[in-house]
This record gives C-alpha cells, structure tokens and sequence, in this order.
C-alpha cells in the first residue's frame, strides 16, 4: 500500500515516514501541496495523509484540488482543532480527521479503517477462501497455517487480495511497492510473485502475459 504524505513539519514528517515504513507501508512524502498535486498526476496512490498548514497552499486548496478528479482516500491531519474546521475538512471531502498531537497506533487505526471503508468492508480481516489476511496484525495464513512473508511480499499479497479476479498490471504493482528514488530491477514483481506462489498455492496468482497478475479467488 502506498501513501502519499503532505507534512511541512521535518521532525513529524520523518516520524511518520519511519512508522508508517516499519509496518509495511511505502511512503512518499512532500512538504508542499503543489508537489504533492504534481505527484498524484503521475503515480498510483492507496492514501493520502494531508497537513493543513503547508507552505507554499492551503491544506483544503489541495483537498479541493484532489477532489475535482479523484476519490483517493484521504485522512486530514492537522493541528486546528475547532469544530468548524473539522466539519469544512469532512464537507470538503476528507475521509476522516486525526488533531495532533497524536498517538501513532490510533493513527495506524484510522489508515486500516478509511481503507476498509473505500473499500467496502467492515471486517479489519480479509478472508477470501482459506486465504486469511490479519491487517492490524500483518498476518497471513493459508489452510490455517501462518506464513511469513517479507515486507513487500505481504504489501504485493494485500494488493491482489483487496481487487480479486481483477488484473493489476505490473506497472501498477511497482509503484504501490516502491516509492520515488528506490531502485527497482526489472523482474522485482515477478521475484515476489515466485515467492508468494512457493509459499502458498501456485494457482492463487494468475499471470495475465503482457499485462500484469490477478488473484484467483476460485482458488483460494
């Protein structure tokens, strides 16, 4: 899952990076709202988490900006704590609204439930067959048992698992597992896929030759 972060504070910023990191997320993160607007006409995004107070713009002039062309999920964070803010951030259309200071794992909280709830689900466990994905916990099992999967093995499993039957193309896929200025080899998707298929079912992840991959959910 990849998140596009908008926090001009460098201490808050990096913090949160570095969280959001350690649990598996791929973080790109801006300062400024014109950089994070530039952004979102080039890559794909999961998440936007956005300050308020940025700047070169107004937090709500880039949620407004956002909003003319996309239902990308976003999460407000900011230190402006009066009623009428909040009610303007969520009419404006904010997902939900995190006043700081903060506590990281109600943050991480309000990230699994506005994903859940742009997708449809109530549940923070995804269950399709005997494929079972915990994701406060980030764990997986398959026919009962838990697998250990590397970071960016789960990340690529919970992409599939969140859109199944659908194919995800394989550009797609490398820019929700790898943020700006990482490197990525040419065959990395398909590397984590031959991961996935050794320690689950090799029918689970269908190849779409020339497109990308999909979930078979017959055969979880």
């Amino acid at each position: 899952m990849r998140i596009l972060l908008v926090e001009d504070d460098p201490l808050l910023g990096d913090g949160i990076k570095i969280a959001l990191e350690r649990e598996g997320y791929v973080v790109d993160w801006f300062t400024r709202g014109s950089e994070a607007i530039a952004a979102l006409g080039g890559e794909a995004f999961s998440m936007m988490i956005l300050d308020l107070g940025l700047p070169d713009m107004d937090g709500m002039q880039v949620l407004g900006r956002v909003r003319q062309h996309s239902s990308l999920p976003i999460l407000i964070l900011t230190a402006r704590d009066a009623v009428e803010e909040r009610i303007r951030g969520l009419d404006a259309g904010a997902d939900d609204y995190v006043l700081k200071p903060f506590d990281l794992q109600e943050l991480l909280a309000r990230l699994r439930v506005v994903t859940r709830r742009a997708e449809g689900r109530a549940s923070q466990v995804l269950t399709l067959g005997e494929l079972c994905i915990d994701e406060a916990r980030h764990c997986v099992s398959w026919q009962g048992r838990e697998i250990k999967l590397s970071r960016r093995e789960y990340a690529l499993l919970l992409e599939l698992a969140r859109h199944p039957d659908k194919v995800l193309s394989r550009p797609r896929l490398e820019s929700l597992l790898y943020g700006w200025g990482e490197e990525v080899e040419s065959n990395a998707v398909e590397v984590h896929v031959h991961h996935l298929r050794k320690k689950l079912d090799r029918g689970l992840i269908v190849t779409v030759r020339g497109i990308g991959y999909r979930l078979d959910s017959q055969a979880a």
